[in-house]
């Protein structure tokens, strides 16, 4: 071989590194923009629930049944999601992840969208709170679908030894998503009650139309990832995931939805702390919400560097670790709101953010390298889901565990920790998964592999040795 040839080699190696980083970068963007278009929508919803769906949609029942039936639609979504995520993961592991990911933006975007064009209960009568369930049962669908895909698809384009910091780019758009979400519905409540009862509510709605087609752009610039195509083309492609995912890959979908328990962090905070302040510790819910935000902007610069961590010294201390941290962060935090000191609040929160920032960022691609590629879809969105249900119903469960008065946040605080125990556990019950390659992942989860086993084992001593 002549030095041109060996020049000429070089320079093809550098040239499809480059791509291959280049394809890396816009995938990450591409998760980041999908969660943030999800839990823009999705908490966005919330919010609207909350405030505005009760008296415009449900107006007959009064104000406390309209409130009611308002959340009962929100909980819809989280029977919807399930579904979702096996609709979503079978066409992900089938079809591709680009084409299921580009249908579920697609339905969450636009179901979003279209409630900011629904009629109420006095223009439409029956059939406005009717086509409110039916969107919100969109929603569901999509979310279901959405987030592991926008991991799947991060985490298989990322460049070797970065899965963890291009694949927290989907963790870093729920937060941006839900945060964006607070201040567009802040901006609309700052018109007068009764410009925002009539139209000003719809108009953070209308915004979804916007943020989908961004999202839908940066999408159709990444290819699908070279795992599925190797997949495919070897003819490897599972039938049906869902099957072979509780028949094979059963221990990893457990490990999956016992670690997804931490979703009780999020609806502890966003549900039953914010009730708990303004109902029983007497806290303003402005100034509440505020602190909460802070919380947020914390994680958003955190969850980069525990992600760039966990590259380095493996996934499961960082999960574990984080979470055994918030397990022990939840009595300082509700004997800050008991207290009503509004300073304290916001620095408790601020910490507890900072520990959750770390499983938070590195459950994208620990959930993500539980899987070969050929079922990661499927086995991650169901996973993901099923965990995601307790989350649910925590604030039902911590109400019912409450005690009277001030001093009642004891045993909502004790449950919240333990769930998070319990994550932890399950995380450290996982093999190691950072230092081993996409290949040895695939090898490795072959439910009839014998010596192959031994990959990630031999990939554990020599990262720890």
């Amino acid at each position: 071989m002549t030095k041109q040839d060996t020049n000429d080699e070089q320079d093809v190696v550098e040239t499809s590194g480059a791509r291959s980083r280049d394809m890396g970068r816009k995938a990450a963007a591409s998760a980041f923009l999908g969660s943030m278009v999800e839990y823009y929508d999705f908490f966005l919803f919330g919010t609207a629930a909350a405030l505005v769906f009760g008296p415009q949609f449900f107006g007959p029942l009064g104000t406390t049944g309209g409130l009611l039936a308002s959340f009962a639609t929100f909980g819809v979504a989280y029977v919807a999601r399930p579904l979702g995520a096996i609709v979503f993961g079978t066409l992900g592991d089938r079809l591709g992840r680009k084409k299921a990911l580009t249908l579920a933006l697609n339905m969450m975007g636009l179901s979003t969208f279209l409630i900011g064009f629904l009629p109420t209960y006095s223009a439409m009568g029956m059939l406005a709170p009717a086509l409110l369930v039916i969107m919100r049962l969109f929603q569901g669908l999509s979310a279901g679908g959405e987030q592991a895909g926008s991991n799947a698809l991060a985490l298989e384009h990322a460049p070797t030894g970065k899965r963890g910091v291009y694949t927290s780019w989907s963790m870093q758009g729920t937060v941006f998503g839900s945060l964006l979400a607070s201040l567009v519905f802040v901006a609309a409540t700052s018109l007068p009650d009764d410009l925002f009862m009539s139209w000003g509510w719809r108009l953070p709605f209308f915004l979804a139309g916007p943020l989908m087609l961004i999202a839908l752009y940066v999408r159709s610039q990444v290819a699908e990832t070279e795992s599925f195509v190797h997949v495919s083309s070897a003819n490897d492609t599972s039938t049906l995931p869902l099957v072979a995912v509780f028949r094979d890959y059963w221990k990893a979908l457990l490990r999956v939805i016992v670690c997804n328990f931490l979703s009780v962090v999020s609806t502890t905070l966003g549900v039953y702390a914010l009730s708990f302040a303004t109902g029983t510790a007497g806290v303003g819910a402005n100034q509440f919400l505020l602190a909460g935000m802070g919380g947020s902007i914390v994680c958003l610069i955190a969850q980069p560097l525990w992600a760039r961590l966990s590259d380095r010294v493996g996934r499961r201390p960082i999960m574990s670790g984080s979470l055994l941290l918030v397990a022990a962060l939840w009595f300082p935090y509700f004997g800050a709101i008991a207290s009503g000191n509004v300073l304290l609040i916001a620095g408790c929160v601020a910490v507890l953010m900072l520990a959750f920032s770390g499983a938070n960022s590195v459950q994208a691609s620990f959930y993500a390298e539980q899987f070969p590629a050929k079922v990661r879809y499927t086995g991650m969105a169901i996973g993901m889901q099923l965990g995601i249900l307790l989350g649910g119903f925590t604030p039902a469960i911590q109400a019912a565990l409450a005690g009277e008065g001030t001093g009642g946040w004891v045993g909502p605080a004790a449950f919240a920790a333990v769930m998070c125990l319990v994550a932890a556990a399950g995380a450290w019950s996982a093999r190691e998964t950072a230092n081993a390659s996409l290949d040895d992942l695939d090898t490795t989860y072959e439910p009839d592999a014998t010596s192959s086993s031994k990959v990630l084992a031999q990939t554990d001593s020599s990262a720890t040795g």
